[in-house]
């Protein structure tokens, strides 16, 4: 779980969130957190979201994720991912507030 950077993703509520940004194949370790999978725009150095979501293991949920395909047909480049320890409702209640501004396609 090496991450390269961080991201800053801001939610419909204005709240912001920081992500590390890791390969698309990059292995988790088993902690509950938020993730996201996104598209690398190296031109204009933009992100597109296709899916969020949340797990109390990112290990056990990234390691076979039914959505994976859907991103993949949307051009997924990398994983962005945190640790969120505040407890599920915490987890959801972050990745409702991205999914308000987001809508990914994979969703």
């Amino acid at each position: 779980m090496t991450n390269q950077s961080t991201q800053t993703w801001t939610g419909q509520s204005g709240k912001e969130y920081t992500y590390s940004v890791y390969d698309k194949d990059a292995k988790f370790n088993d902690v509950p957190g938020n993730y996201i999978f996104a598209r690398h725009n190296s031109q204009n150095r933009t992100w597109t979201p296709l899916y969020i979501g949340e797990t109390s293991s990112l290990q056990d949920r990234l390691s076979n994720h039914e959505k994976r395909p859907c991103a993949e047909q949307h051009g997924l480049t990398h994983i962005h991912a945190h640790v969120n320890n505040g407890g599920q409702a915490a987890r959801r209640e972050e990745e409702q507030d991205l999914l308000g501004r987001f809508n990914p396609p994979c969703q």
